[in-house]
């Protein structure tokens, strides 16, 4: 088992699946560039030719449609958007063509498409440039949303989503890249819809998703020094997201703590929490609580930014108020 880095995962990831399957393809702006991806693509071209890592022109709508229709044609194309705020002008696509085209054609036709979007945040980059609207395409029939933490999960997702055979957003954030931790090197999937227990405990359950389930790891040393017992979940997938493993845990410790770096109102952690009272209200020893971003834009001073991003400290407070 090797040590390697978020970025590095999915570059493996990436070039495992164009060895493997000639109907794999890459497209997307700066796919070629590392100031959009990092290292996450790293001379894929070189590697694979030009004709399979392709660096489309600066419209995510036409880039998006053409992957699109490449899918339904038998293609496994994996769309890359540098940047999630931009992929709204690939709404039109992904929401009206990529989800629906099974449904429309009684299930004759599949839509094998990966879109790849990366979260940008902090790094003074404002309002247009640091949105996580994962809940916005969660909302949608049709789609699968997931959102790998680790390493080992970045490089497993990717292999699942290529071979799904249905649309799956692919989120990773940019927050995640350094981060280090053992990954096969071997091809191999985590499965779509199945979260992971990070840690057993008994007082209090976490579900964390994307960036946070590593600050909900750092939030549970702090938790463990003051006689805390968290049970920890890394979400992973947030569309379908597992009920079950939620479920169990909540009716084991009866508290809950949803941290998601997203806004607060309609996100994914409202929708978990909505789902637990309307199935294990009974198990519940205390209110919910959510970890989530502020009804407001990204700031742009580095000042603001301190105080409008969550993180360990967040998590921590709201677990003691909880318990309190």
């Amino acid at each position: 088992m090797r040590t390697l880095t978020y970025a590095q995962a999915i570059r493996e990831a990436h070039a495992q699946l164009l060895a493997e399957d000639p109907r794999v393809f890459l497209i997307g702006q700066g796919v070629r560039n590392p100031w959009y991806a990092g290292t996450s693509l790293q001379d894929l071209d070189k590697e694979f030719g030009r004709e399979r890592i392709i660096d489309s022109p600066v419209s995510e709508n036409a880039t998006t449609g053409a992957a699109i229709g490449a899918a339904i044609t038998g293609m496994r194309p994996i769309v890359f958007h540098p940047r999630m705020d931009f992929m709204l002008l690939a709404a039109d696509p992904i929401i009206n063509q990529a989800a629906n085209w099974s449904y429309l054609f009684a299930g004759q036709v599949s839509v094998p498409v990966v879109i790849r979007a990366v979260i940008n945040r902090g790094g003074e980059q404002g309002a247009q440039h640091s949105q996580a609207m994962h809940a916005l395409f969660a909302h949608v029939p049709g789609l699968k949303v997931v959102m790998p933490s680790t390493p080992h999960d970045a490089k497993g997702l990717l292999i699942a989503a290529v071979r799904d055979g249905n649309p799956v957003l692919y989120i990773d954030d940019r927050w995640l890249y350094e981060l280090d931790g053992e990954v096969p090197d071997m091809l191999y999937e985590v499965p779509i819809g199945a979260g992971v227990l990070r840690r057993t405990g008994k007082d209090v359950t976490v579900v964390a998703t994307s960036y946070m389930a590593d600050e909900a790891t750092k939030a549970v040393e702090t938790l463990t020094e003051r006689g805390i017992d968290v049970e920890l979940i890394d979400l992973r997938s947030v569309k379908p997201w597992d009920r079950n493993l939620v479920y169990s845990s909540v009716g084991k410790t009866g508290r809950l703590v949803i941290a998601d770096a997203a806004w607060m109102s309609g996100g994914i952690a409202a929708e978990i929490a909505a789902s637990v009272v309307g199935e294990i209200f009974h198990a519940l020893k205390a209110p919910i609580a959510r970890v989530c971003l502020p009804d407001a834009p990204a700031p742009t001073a580095a000042v603001l930014e301190r105080a409008y991003y969550v993180g360990a400290e967040d998590i921590v407070a709201s677990v003691e108020k909880v318990l309190a």
